[in-house]
């Protein structure tokens, strides 16, 4: 195949984490490396920014500005939630026609946008439409989220410093709550509208300490109130201090929100509900059953945010997946997402892939029912063991002033 020669855009999408922007770092080193591609804009905003024209030259970064970008949380270049038309029919075509008209007139031949489930939907849209008139260029998706339910890859970048921050939470509350007598319980709600990946790292102070939660639910198996009170029934009878982990998606069998009663009942451009109150709805539940002491806690944006307990493994791989990002598409790749491609040996390696972002766009990989116990309201250690390597590592930071120092445009 021949080289196509031009111009690249990079932009961020959704729900930032602590590694989308080393991610980002990766796909800037790979563009600059590239010899098929000039300069490499960043659009502010995500799509918004390339409809706006709100375009970064980030193609003079230095390997300083790199290095720091990689460890600063949040997305740097500013994130959307923006939803593309389903087809090109009619009214919907001007928008595709638009965001073309700016591939034009920068000479953009490379999009790579970073983001999960809904980015992914822009990235196949874009792709459909580019071919459909026949503009030559590489549409690229590039995986993140902190859910970990992108199907077609072991794993997402962002997860592992997402479930690294959780697991250590748990971990510092479970030593907290278990220092009283009194009969207490301590929900702690965490992310996962539609998959229990990061509730399911709640869990991982099993693997190497003497404490764990006492109990775990996630959204792939129905909530019900009546096993819920009699699994902390039998929790009593261990120690008067139990903690609970469960995900802020979690349904009954009806499919209603546990949390719905304290919604607003917004939902965003997608039409996902925004959700929480699930922990302060057990909170009260709990209180009217037994009568004890009860908190919830919901650990709501430093799961995504905190970049000083990121996990070093995580880091690195979304370096890579990022520039194997530019490296695929200058090779001739596009309308695809990269992948995690995990070993089968005992020790964890990790391969980078692609694959055609048509069975991938609106998928979400659950955890799988096996990775759940019997009753519905743990993990398995196999879970564990398929999450432990992900966390692994720290990362050296720049401090100053006693603080971790960050990026900015």
């Amino acid at each position: 195949m021949e080289k196509l020669y031009g111009n690249a855009i990079v932009g961020q999408s959704g729900g930032p984490t602590a590694a989308i922007n080393a991610t980002l770092a990766g796909v800037i080193r790979g563009a600059i490396e590239s010899d098929a591609i000039g300069t490499v804009y960043g659009a502010k905003n995500g799509i918004e920014g390339v409809l706006k024209k709100t375009l970064i030259d980030l193609s003079h970064m230095t390997e300083e500005e790199l290095s720091l970008l990689e460890h600063t949380p949040a997305a740097a270049l500013g994130s959307c939630r923006k939803k593309l038309p389903k087809n090109f029919d009619g009214e919907n075509r001007k928008i595709f026609e638009e965001i073309v008209a700016v591939f034009r007139e920068y000479n953009i031949r490379y999009f790579f946008y970073i983001g999960g489930n809904d980015s992914m939907d822009t990235v196949a849209k874009l792709s459909r439409f580019t071919a459909s008139i026949g503009y030559e260029m590489r549409v690229m998706g590039v995986p993140k989220t902190i859910d970990n339910d992108l199907a077609g890859t072991d794993h997402t970048p962002g997860y592992g410093s997402a479930a690294k921050y959780i697991a250590t939470t748990m971990q510092e509350i479970l030593r907290d709550t278990a220092v009283y007598t009194v009969k207490a319980v301590t929900i702690v709600e965490i992310m996962g509208r539609d998959a229990g990946w990061l509730t399911a790292a709640a869990a991982l102070p099993a693997l190497y300490t003497n404490v764990a939660p006492d109990l775990v639910y996630l959204p792939e198996v129905p909530f019900d109130f009546d096993n819920f009170y009699a699994d902390l029934e039998k929790a009593f009878e261990k120690h008067p201090n139990v903690v609970v982990a469960v995900s802020e998606g979690v349904r009954t069998a009806d499919g209603v929100y546990v949390g719905e009663g304290t919604q607003s009942g917004a939902t965003d451009a997608f039409g996902h509900k925004y959700l929480s109150g699930t922990g302060k709805a057990l909170e009260l539940a709990v209180k009217d059953k037994f009568g004890c002491k009860v908190r919830s806690i919901e650990l709501n944006l430093p799961q995504r945010c905190a970049s000083h307990l990121a996990s070093l493994t995580d880091l690195t791989e979304s370096v890579a997946i990022g520039k194997a990002a530019a490296a695929y598409a200058t090779e001739g790749a596009t309308g695809k997402m990269m992948t995690f491609v995990r070993g089968e040996g005992a020790s964890y390696e990790i391969g980078i892939d692609a694959s055609d972002i048509s069975g991938i766009a609106n998928a979400v990989r659950s955890v799988p029912r096996e990775y759940i116990n019997e009753r519905g309201n743990g993990v398995t250690r196999e879970c564990l063991s398929y999450i432990a390597p992900l966390i692994v590592g720290e990362p050296t930071l720049v401090y100053e002033g006693g603080l971790p120092k960050h990026f900015s445009f």
